[in-house]
């Protein structure tokens, strides 16, 4: 193991844009071009600087390791918010196909930033599974007017969310991110900007899923007036309920452009 250099402590963030797959060349040629620009737009206005982030595209969406020193503050609480007004400015006219509506993660750990074919590291793995949950999708489906579902790992929504203002902590849904088939469980917390997401997602029906993004696996409960069966989230606690291979250093010292790992 000597020859593998020791990894550093980075917040990771992960976006994913919702139903890519069903849409056409020309609508996914659109979403390529609009979200690096949002994301990049949302990034000035916060003033993350963008000095040594590592973005690696995959198309529907880009992995971003931050750099040490990234306020973790910003990004768990006002990045989302600030995305989902930068998103209804570019929805407003278009039709519904056409219009961008995203899935974002963070969390933080060890990641290697030398890795052959991207970042190995638990916390990279971890925040593409956050993301690709069936949790977080089924909350972005319930509140069609949401531009951003975020998704912040247990870690993140003790440390940061619980002891400032920023966002109330009440309004974040608990839930237990699961992908069975990838053995993977983890609490996580899930916020809806400008909206209550431990009420609203407990309370509004899931509508009916696209091809490409199958209904999440939900357990039925039998009433207790006549035996009905029907299908409910339940929630606990004080809350209610990429691949690509391109890496992008943005702001290096010697302009360096996009290269392969």
């Amino acid at each position: 193991m000597s020859d593998i250099a020791d990894p550093s402590r980075h917040l990771v963030l992960t976006v994913d844009v919702e139903r890519y797959s069903g849409r056409d060349n020309v609508l996914q040629w659109r979403v390529q071009q609009a979200l690096p620009r949002i994301m990049q737009q949302a990034r000035e206005e916060l003033g993350l600087r963008p000095d040594g982030w590592l973005v690696q595209p995959s198309g529907d969406g880009q992995l971003a390791i931050l750099p040490q020193g990234t306020s973790e503050r910003t990004v768990v609480t006002r990045l989302a918010p600030t995305v989902d007004r930068l998103l209804r400015e570019h929805n407003h006219g278009l039709a519904p196909e056409a219009r961008i509506r995203l899935r974002m993660g963070v969390h933080e750990g060890l990641v290697h930033l030398d890795g052959g074919n991207g970042f190995p590291g638990e916390a990279v793995v971890t925040v593409c599974r956050l993301v690709d949950s069936p949790q977080l999708k089924a909350a972005l489906r319930r509140i069609p007017d949401a531009q951003v579902a975020l998704i912040v790992s247990d870690r993140l929504y003790q440390d940061v969310v619980r002891h400032y203002g920023d966002l109330r902590p009440e309004h974040f849904l608990r839930v237990t991110a699961s992908l069975p088939e990838k053995s993977f469980d983890a609490v996580a917390w899930i916020h809806l900007p400008g909206e209550n997401a431990a009420a609203a997602t407990a309370e509004q029906p899931v509508p009916a899923a696209t091809p490409d993004q199958p209904a999440p696996a939900v357990a039925p409960h039998q009433s207790s007036a006549g035996g009905q069966t029907f299908q409910h989230i339940t929630a606990h606690g004080p809350a209610a309920f990429g691949n690509g291979n391109v890496v992008t250093t943005y702001g290096s010292a010697d302009g360096a452009t996009p290269h392969r790992p």
